[in-house]
Order: C-alpha cells, then sequence, then structure tokens
C-alpha cells in the first residue's frame, strides 16, 4: 500500500426556517441527513435549529449529496418535506465550501434514482445493414418502489424509432437479466442508445428507475461495455422559491491522498521541536509560523488535528504549554485572556473533548437525565413566564408570577445542587491530562499576572475553559456531546438554558452577577455565591497533581487494541434459526467492541462471552429492510481461520444506533487484508437471496461494499498520517503568504544593518536574531512542503499509470 486516497466532508445543518406545516397535524417534525446519516428530530417547530456537525469519510468516486427534510410520524411512513441535492461540483466551486441558506425542492419520483446497470453493447454489420446488439446482464442497488422495500424491475431498449423490453424480474433490487436485444438500424441520421430501467406495477403506472444514454459517436469508436450509473430523465431544476422553507448548510469537501509515514517524518519533527525549544524561540517557530497562516475558518479543524497528532506523540503537554506562552504573553489585560478564537483557545477545548468526554458523561448525566425524564415547567424570566401551564395542578385559581417562580427556583436550585455537587467532587475522576495541563496553565497565568489585583485570573483561566467551554454547553445542548440521542423539546431547552447560564456564571466566580439585561436571575444569586467559595477550592485540588507526569498521556495507537470503543445492546440472529419466525430468531444480546474483538453476551455482567475476533471481519453493511421484514439491520462478515465465511445479522433500535455501529466496525477493521468488494444486502433465506433472487448460499455478492463511508467524531482513533496531511494541507494554503514573509524579513534585516544609527545596537541585535530563526523556520517549512509536493506528484502519476513508481525520497 503506498499510499490512501479519500474525501471527507464536513456537514454543518445548523437551521431550518419557514417549513411548510403537514396537512394531518399542522406541525412539522423535520430531521434532515436520512441515509446513510440521520440528524435528530426537532419536535413541534417549523424553524427548527440542529447545530449539529458530521465528518463523512467518502469514497472518491462520489457524484451527489442530498439532504432530505421529513416530518416523522409515530404511526406510518414519514412524510418527506423537500430535499436539497449538491452536486460534487457545486461543492468544490470555492475552496472554503458552500455556507449559506438554500430553499427546498419538492422531491420528483422520476429523478429519485439509485444504482448501476451492467451492458454490454456491440456494433454489427450484415448483408442487410447495421445491427445493434444490447446485452443487459444486470443491475444492483435500484431503488425500492414497492411497500415490500424491493421493486419488480425491466429494462426497456431504445434506438431511434425502435424499442425492446426485457423480461420482468419480481421482488428484487439486484437483477440478472442476461438477455440480449437487437435492434436494426432505420434510414436516417445516426441515434443514440438509451436503456431506460422500470418498476412493473400491476395497478397503476409504472415507476421509473433510472436511465443511462450513449450517443452515437460512442457507440461508433468506444461501445459500452461494463457497469454505468443511473440518471435520472433531464429537466430543469425546479424551483419552490421558497414554499418548501430552507436551510442553512454549511458544506466542505475536504480530498486527500495519505501517504506512507516516513514522508511526513520532517514535518511532524518541525512541529515538536516547535513545542520542545526554548520558550525565547516561541514566536519564532515552525508552528508559530503555521499558526500565523492559519485563518479563523480553519483554526477549529486546524487545532484538532494538531492535538491528535501531538497526543499520539505523548506531548499534549508541552503543546499545550507552548501555546499558553504564546497567548498570555500577547495579552495585556487580564480580562480578554483566552476569550478569543485563538489557536490556543480552540486546542484547549478540542484536547478537554478528546480527553474528558467520558469524565463529563460521568458528571453531568443524571442530572441531565432526570431534566428529560421529569420534564418539569420552569421560568425565572416574567416575560416568557406562562401562568396556564400551573393551572391546571392548582386548586386556587392561577397561579402569581411569584408562585411560578419561588417554584421554579426551587426545581433550578434542586438541579443545580446535584450538578455542583458532582462537578466538585470529580477531583479523582479527572483524567490526569487534564488535570496536568490546567495546572500548566495556571502556572504560565500567576507568571503573567502576579499582582494581588488579578488573584482571580488564576481561577478564570480555568474554569473559563472548564465550565463556560466544556460543563455549560454539555449542559445547553446535551445531544451535541452525546449525553442525550435527541435534541430536547422547546419546554425541556428552556430549563437546560437556564441551568447553562446558572453554571456558566459560577465559572465566571460571580463576577457579572448583577450586570446586564438579565436581572431576573437575581433570585439564583445566593445559590452561586455558596457555590463559588466551593469552586475555588475545586480549581485548587484540580491542579495539585504530580508534574512530572507526561500530560499527553499514552500515545494511543490508530484502534486501541484493549480499550471498549463501542457498547450497548443489539438484537442477534442465530445462526440457523430453522423454523423460527423472524421476530423470534433475534435475540437480546449484550455487545462490546475493542481493537481486538465483537464480544457479546446475555448482560454486561455475563461472564459467558462469545467473540469475534476484529481481524476476521470482511465487511460490514447494512441490511435491506425486506431481508427480515426488520429496520436497521447490519451484517458483519467473518471469515475464519479455514477460510470459511460466516455473516451475523445485528438489528438496532434506530438509524442512528445503526450508522454509529457500522461506523465504529468499519475503522477498527479498517487495516484488515482481504476485505470483500460485494456482498449480499439481503439474506439467503427459502432457498434464495432475498436481495438479488440467486439460489446458490456461495453466489458472489450483488451489491459493492462501502467500507470507506465512516462517521467521523471525538472519538475517534489516531491516524497521525492522516493528521500531519492536514497540516501540510493547511499550509499549502498559505504558501504564498510564506514566500512573501519570508521576503519582507529579508528586507526588513537588510534595512537594520543598513542604516544602524535608527535604533540601539541592543535592539538591533535582538531583532537580528529573531528574524534570523523566522527565516530559518520559513525556509525549512519551504524545503518540507516542496518535498511533499513531490511526493504526493509522483504518487498521484504513479495512480494513473503515467511513471513506474520508484522510491520517494525521504
Amino acid at each position: 500500500m503506498l499510499g490512501a486516497a479519500g474525501s471527507s466532508v464536513p456537514l454543518v445543518p445548523p437551521t431550518g426556517r419557514h417549513l411548510p406545516p403537514c396537512p394531518d397535524d399542522s406541525t412539522s417534525f423535520p430531521f434532515d441527513l436520512k441515509e446513510p446519516f440521520c440528524a435528530s428530530t426537532i419536535w413541534r417547530s417549523l424553524s427548527p435549529f440542529w447545530g449539529e456537525e458530521y465528518t463523512v469519510h467518502l469514497p472518491l468516486d462520489f457524484h451527489h449529496l442530498a439532504f432530505y427534510v421529513l416530518d416523522e410520524d409515530t404511526v406510518g411512513h414519514d412524510d418527506i418535506i423537500g430535499k436539497i441535492s449538491l452536486s460534487r461540483e457545486a461543492i468544490t466551486a470555492d475552496p472554503r465550501g458552500i455556507d449559506s441558506w438554500i430553499n427546498l425542492s419538492r422531491v420528483d419520483p422520476d429523478a429519485e434514482v439509485q444504482g448501476e446497470v451492467c451492458l454490454a453493447v456491440q456494433m454489427l454489420e450484415d448483408v442487410r445493414g447495421r445491427c445493434l446488439r444490447c446485452h443487459v446482464l444486470q443491475a444492483r442497488d435500484l431503488a425500492p418502489r414497492d411497500i415490500s422495500g424491493t421493486s419488480d424491475p425491466f429494462a426497456r431498449v431504445f434506438w431511434g424509432s425502435q424499442s425492446l423490453e426485457t423480461s420482468t424480474i419480481k421482488k428484487t433490487r439486484f437483477p440478472h437479466w442476461d438477455e440480449v436485444l437487437e435492434l436494426r438500424e432505420m434510414p436516417g441520421s445516426p441515434s443514440p442508445l438509451r436503456v431506460e430501467l422500470w418498476d412493473w406495477d400491476m395497478v397503476g403506472k409504472n415507476d421509473f428507475l433510472g436511465m443511462v444514454e450513449f450517443p452515437p459517436q460512442v457507440l461508433q469508436h468506444n461501445p459500452p461495455n461494463g457497469w454505468f450509473r443511473l440518471q435520472p430523465f433531464p429537466r430543469a431544476e425546479e424551483d419552490s422559491g421558497g414554499s418548501l422553507g430552507a436551510l442553512r448548510l454549511k458544506v466542505r469537501l475536504t480530498e486527500d491522498c495519505v501517504l506512507p509515514s516516513q514522508y511526513y517524518q520532517p514535518l511532524r519533527e518541525l512541529l515538536m521541536e516547535s513545542v520542545l525549544g526554548p520558550a525565547e524561540e516561541d514566536a519564532a517557530s515552525p508552528l508559530a509560523v503555521l499558526e500565523e497562516l492559519t485563518s479563523g475558518d480553519c483554526r477549529q479543524e486546524l487545532a484538532t488535528k494538531l492535538v491528535k497528532l501531538f497526543l499520539g506523540q505523548g506531548l499534549t503537554g508541552p503543546f499545550l504549554d507552548y501555546l499558553t506562552r504564546r497567548e498570555v504573553a500577547r495579552t495585556t489585560d487580564p480580562n480578554t485572556l483566552f476569550r478569543s478564537n485563538s489557536l490556543a483557545s480552540k486546542s484547549m477545548e478540542q484536547f478537554m473533548k478528546l480527553v474528558g468526554m467520558p469524565y463529563l458523561h460521568e458528571v453531568l448525566r443524571p442530572v441531565v437525565s432526570r431534566v428529560f425524564e421529569e420534564r418539569k415547567y420552569m421560568e425565572l424570566d416574567p416575560c416568557k413566564m406562562d401562568l396556564g401551564r400551573t393551572r391546571r395542578i392548582s386548586f386556587k385559581g392561577a397561579p402569581s408570577e411569584e408562585h411560578v417562580r419561588e417554584a421554579s427556583l426551587g426545581l433550578l436550585t434542586g438541579y443545580l445542587g446535584p450538578i455542583v455537587d458532582a462537578i466538585v467532587g470529580s477531583v479523582g475522576r479527572c483524567p490526569p491530562a487534564m488535570r496536568l495541563a490546567f495546572k500548566q496553565l495556571r502556572q504560565r497565568v500567576e507568571e503573567r499576572f502576579p499582582q494581588v489585583e488579578h488573584e482571580d485570573v488564576k481561577y478564570l483561566a480555568i474554569s473559563g475553559f472548564l465550565f463556560l467551554r466544556f460543563f455549560a454547553p454539555a449542559i445547553l445542548t446535551p445531544k451535541l456531546f452525546d449525553l442525550r440521542d435527541q435534541h430536547a423539546d422547546p419546554q425541556t431547552s428552556r430549563s437546560l438554558l437556564l441551568l447553562a447560564k446558572a453554571v456558566q456564571s459560577i465559572g465566571n466566580l460571580g463576577q457579572q452577577l448583577g450586570q446586564g439585561k438579565e436581572l431576573w436571575m437575581a433570585p439564583l444569586h445566593p445559590f452561586l455565591l455558596q457555590s463559588i467559595s466551593r469552586v475555588r477550592d475545586f480549581l485548587d485540588q484540580l491542579v495539585d497533581v504530580d508534574g512530572k507526569e507526561e500530560a499527553g498521556g499514552p500515545a494511543r495507537a490508530l484502534v486501541p487494541p484493549s480499550v471498549t470503543v463501542r457498547e450497548g445492546y443489539l438484537l442477534k440472529r442465530k445462526e440457523e434459526p430453522a423454523g423460527l419466525a423472524t421476530r423470534f430468531a433475534f435475540k437480546k444480546r449484550y455487545f462490546r467492541l475493542s481493537g481486538e474483538t465483537l464480544s457479546y453476551s446475555k448482560s454486561p455482567e455475563w461472564q459467558m462471552r462469545s467473540s469475534i475476533p476484529v481481524s476476521h471481519i470482511r465487511a460490514v453493511e447494512r441490511v435491506d429492510e425486506g431481508a427480515f421484514q426488520l429496520p436497521h439491520v447490519m451484517q458483519v462478515v467473518t471469515q475464519d481461520g479455514a477460510g470459511a465465511m460466516h455473516t451475523s445479522y445485528l438489528q438496532c433500535k434506530n438509524v442512528n444506533e445503526l450508522n454509529q455501529w457500522v461506523s465504529a466496525l468499519r475503522k477498527a477493521s479498517a487495516p484488515n487484508p482481504d476485505k470483500l468488494a460485494s456482498c449480499h444486502p439481503g439474506a439467503f433465506r427459502s432457498g434464495h437471496w432475498t436481495c438479488c433472487l440467486q439460489a446458490e448460499r456461495s453466489a458472489s455478492g450483488c451489491s459493492r461494499t462501502h467500507s470507506a463511508v465512516t462517521l467521523g467524531d471525538w472519538s475517534d482513533p489516531l491516524d497521525p498520517d492522516a493528521e500531519t496531511q492536514m497540516v501540510y494541507r493547511q499550509l499549502l494554503l498559505g504558501r504564498d503568504r510564506l514566500r512573501m514573509k519570508f521576503l519582507e524579513d529579508s528586507n526588513m534585516h537588510t534595512t537594520l544593518e543598513a542604516d544602524p544609527e535608527q535604533s540601539s545596537r541592543a535592539m538591533e541585535g535582538a531583532c537580528t536574531d529573531a528574524l534570523a530563526r523566522q527565516r530559518e523556520a520559513a525556509a525549512r517549512l519551504l524545503e518540507v512542503l516542496t518535498d511533499l509536493d513531490q511526493a504526493h506528484e509522483e504518487f498521484q502519476q504513479q495512480e494513473q499509470g503515467k511513471v513506474v513508481w520508484g522510491p520517494l525520497r525521504p
């Protein structure tokens, strides 16, 4: 394996607006990304806010990305409100991607096509003239048009004024025709060949499944032979004019070719030298140059990759300390320390998510779950109080604002108390890496602001991250921090907002209490003030840790061999459920996935466990709903030591859980050799495959596998080569600025030497040394970029077959 190439699409569907009410219930329950990834349902809203971000790893040959907005129905099928379809060309038109409101379009059944058709075309001549022979072999992954989740496909071939049809194959999305259709050329100009696929219906009109078309020039010089992607009927895109509402999307496509590890080593060494060098060289290091070249839009992604890169090297502590030194050195007002979205702030924020997410779950999940389950009405703002909500439980008429305020205050403190108790009592559960990072942070702040009047700054620097950027956002939007599977309803969202505001005030150590526009929070102030002293003691204890231990912790492997990646209950189908009804063939089992095994047992505590080695996995794919008449089923195809193939069918409780398990299993098995190129999306039942109807159990798979399609998240294993590739890509974007800065610095240096009377010799010497170090760092970065450019160019040429691959320069 000389390199790996892939596409990554960060998707942020934050907001919808003006969605039409559904006719059956006068409100919409919209969500998007139905398949393969599904965002959460926002209940009872025509202007939903998701704020969810997805990084979807896609194969290089993808063509379109579609977003569907649906109304979720408890009974029956969900109603499609509209969709947005983005072509690959539209996404890549701007290097920054797409960030705008886009109107939803109506869903046209004739445009909703998928799958491929396999054809072999020949142009023949005999005494009667020219003849076109079209061998219609098979099709795969056709759209399901029938209520059973399948179709009854047939093909119709057009050439000039003639047309012929194949036979109809019932109840399959993977038909095998293997039929030859011959059409004679008619007088006139050459005609294109068009092959249409249709779903036959006994009642009503047939449903369109897709088409392919070939112009006369192609038929004459290069007759089609192979698989071809089905296309919709050509027609102009119908603009709904906003009548179906709109989505605001942020979509950016990143295409990367990841080279073997040794070619990134020089760049990694430059970055490591930056954080291990003396403090006086901070401003002239290669990492400082990289920071100056990074714009605000890319800073968060760069911070995530750098934190992962240094975490894998066991150098997260020096890395964060380096950024902290630079941040405090250029801060003059302690009130603005770490308040901007600098690389230091973003890196610490991403570090807490990577290292501390299990800690956050342990601290906050019990109380957050209570808020969701109890759904108590709480409100302190008089402008937002709804006195009618509590009228039905009052026997003395409508309650007053004072009564609602007192009841809400009691409920809020009833939730805040356990939250504060859990936080201040969590010192021993906080990851050592976080504690050491906070200890270094506090030390740098104390050195920069030692004055008595700045006594609180050392506390605010830590609480600003831990409370304002970690605990409070998780309480406000628990779905985004994996504390809940779904977003909160409007009433629960308001309760969470009040709790998040209170936690934020505690994190600010009460400095802004009584200020601003939210004076209605005053009833909570006594509780908040009582909590502040406890938080100070907690922060003192938090940084009381041995500083000799490495803050980055041990380097994490690409896939942790023993750490549990994912766990939970799934329904597993028995290997050979002879005679059992489908619902009895699936048994509830508790599954655990690590880098080594996929194990399962009757319960988490059960001692007897069965296991599947991850190294045996050859494919992880979704299963058609029609295979077992059950939704959300996946298959794990394995190969034992004797070479025999086995398939385990597992059912998840919803589409999000299905996506997460599929993605986790594909990532864990990514290094495995001999992956399957195809598999059956159905099951072998009643003597045939439900997908393609083939009667041989050992028949080759009828659908392509999708091992490259995964969902990126905070718990992804480390991949230092992919992370360094992203840093290289960021440097490429700023290479011109880097060269300009290098030339400017050279000119400045020449000016200083030519006119020494304008500054003292001491200042001239200091500036000369700093500029020399900057020039050296820029030159080394440009040299590394040149080497990586050549390596990528040679790899691309090798992929295209233009040159014979030789050894790259290390």
